[in-house]
């Protein structure tokens, strides 16, 4: 659960539409639309993996009867390349809609002006934490920041690690992974980390990493590949890249982190939502908007490879019952607007570190 200060070429390894699923979970967003013609639409940047995410908004342009344009970047870079595109256009925006596959970004898109209010009818039912009061952006069907374990390397579930502090523990020494902190969901894992521990302790847990021999390596799918392959015992990653391995057949076993007495909690991530301001055709990218935030696209999310889970209830969450229904278990508190506004100075100071 996420707190407010007063009242943050496609992969082929990472999650994979089942193709079963992806028939009958799109076959209703297909039907009745025939040969009608579609009129040009807005365009699109997503951020969420393109093997999902395109023949979806596919099914929502034709069932709109809109021809819906997206563009995709490449997994190193998405997230953040998509921001830089839209601040580089925010004078002539080519951009009508922003589907990011985290939230911080999107956040500091709408405290830097980009960001054009669109209260949807289809998000209110989301819980409040997830909606900007201000209505310039929405969140929706989450990932978790979980650990990966290798079963094989790690037979015993009584000795699997169970918190962020593992990293630094001599146990592990050479034995574990995390992606470096310089894009995605790593980067705003580690800023809000930051804000929460304070520069002190973070800065020990940094110093702690490395003197632990922990790889970093270039992203969420690397690390779980490290752990399926056995090159670790186990590595942070997120619930997509998880279920995609457990559903691959690799021995693999998901644990949310820090759910003991007195831990931070497991860090929960969502997709989030946003009109951009001055983008062309205003009034069909609402209407856009209102079909990602149906209640009906958070149970694709959740049943599709990339078991997403839903943030509201009533919704079926994945079917692998290691990946937890939202509200089920101990959510890191974390603040979406202080994150977003130290993005930047995380950035600079990790890539010091780490390298870009």
């Amino acid at each position: 659960m996420m707190h407010r200060t007063p009242p943050p070429p496609i992969d082929h390894h990472r999650a994979r539409m089942h193709p079963t699923i992806t028939c009958s979970l799109l076959l209703p967003l297909l039907a009745g639309c025939g040969a009608e013609a579609k009129t040009a639409g807005p365009m699109v940047y997503v951020a969420l993996d393109e093997h999902f995410s395109r023949p979806v908004l596919e099914g929502f342009g034709k069932q709109l009867g809109i021809e819906v344009r997206q563009r995709h970047d490449s997994e190193a870079n998405k997230t953040v390349g998509l921001v830089t595109m839209l601040h580089e256009e925010q004078s002539h925006p080519r951009c009508s809609v922003f589907w990011n596959n985290e939230l911080a970004h999107t956040v500091r898109l709408a405290q830097q002006g980009l960001l054009e209010p669109y209260d949807s009818p289809a998000a209110r039912d989301i819980p409040a934490a997830f909606r900007d009061p201000q209505h310039r952006w929405t969140a929706f069907a989450a990932r978790a920041r979980v650990l990966i374990v290798n079963t094989e390397l790690l037979p015993d579930e009584a000795q699997w690690p169970s918190s962020y502090k593992d990293l630094v523990d001599p146990r592990w020494k050479g034995r574990c992974a995390i992606a470096k902190p310089l894009t995605g969901t790593t980067l705003t894992h580690f800023t809000a980390l930051r804000l929460l521990l304070g520069e002190q302790e973070f800065t020990k847990w940094l110093d702690g990493m490395v003197a632990n021999e922990v790889l970093f390596l270039g992203g969420n799918g690397p690390t779980t590949s490290a752990t399926r392959a056995g090159r670790v015992a186990w590595a942070f990653t997120d619930t997509d890249d998880y279920n995609e391995a457990k559903q691959s057949g690799f021995p693999v076993a998901c644990v949310f982190p820090d759910q003991q007495q007195g831990g931070i909690g497991t860090m929960l991530i969502p997709n989030s939502v946003a009109l951009v301001k001055g983008g062309p055709d205003p009034t069909e990218s609402k209407r856009l908007i209102d079909k990602i935030l149906a209640r009906e696209t958070e149970a694709l999310l959740a049943a599709a490879a990339s078991a997403q889970i839903p943030l509201r209830s009533g919704i079926v969450g994945p079917a692998d019952p290691s990946i937890h229904a939202f509200g089920t278990f101990h959510a890191m508190a974390w603040d979406p607007e202080a994150t977003a506004s130290n993005l930047e100075g995380c950035l600079r100071d990790f890539g010091k570190r780490f390298g870009m």
